[in-house]
């Protein structure tokens, strides 16, 4: 049944199809978005995190984007590091909704996952500072599934 599942680090591993709503406020209201693949894959101390698609900002020609991070466990939370080991923020994936935050002044990032249609689950960033006011909305769903629809 969704969302009663407990979800531990475990439950990330393999590939997921990855799609990405950016709204940009500061500039209009523009639409980016991106379109890939993320892949959880077992590293010594927890996950290895890499995404890969092509983002297009507002009507641009899409480009190739990518990016890293490292899921560790830490005390029932998943704890989540940026590429160069600098922790970015931790969340409880055993609840169905669940939110984190990481100032990086003069910036704030607040993060909204939402695990309730597992397998399927999406993390919905609001960043917000003196040159930032964006909302990013990622979904993933398994490999072999478009996000959103239940595997």
């Amino acid at each position: 049944m969704a969302g009663v599942q407990m979800r531990s680090l475990a439950d990330f591993v393999g590939r997921w199809r990855l799609e990405r709503e950016i709204e940009d406020f500061c500039n209009s209201g523009q639409l980016s978005q991106f379109s890939g693949a993320a892949s959880f894959s077992t590293a010594a101390d927890g996950l290895d995190y890499y995404e890969t698609g092509v983002l297009r900002l507002g009507q641009a020609a899409g480009m190739k984007a990518e990016r890293r991070y490292a899921w560790r466990a830490s005390g029932g939370l998943i704890a989540v590091y940026f590429d160069d080991g600098r922790y970015f923020h931790a969340f409880d994936p055993a609840a169905d909704e669940t939110r984190a935050l990481h100032n990086c002044d003069p910036d704030n990032y607040s993060v909204h996952y939402q695990f309730g249609d597992w397998p399927c689950w999406q993390a919905t960033w609001n960043v917000r500072g003196p040159r930032k006011n964006y909302r990013m909305t990622s979904r993933f769903a398994p490999a072999g599934s478009r996000a959103g629809e239940t595997a």
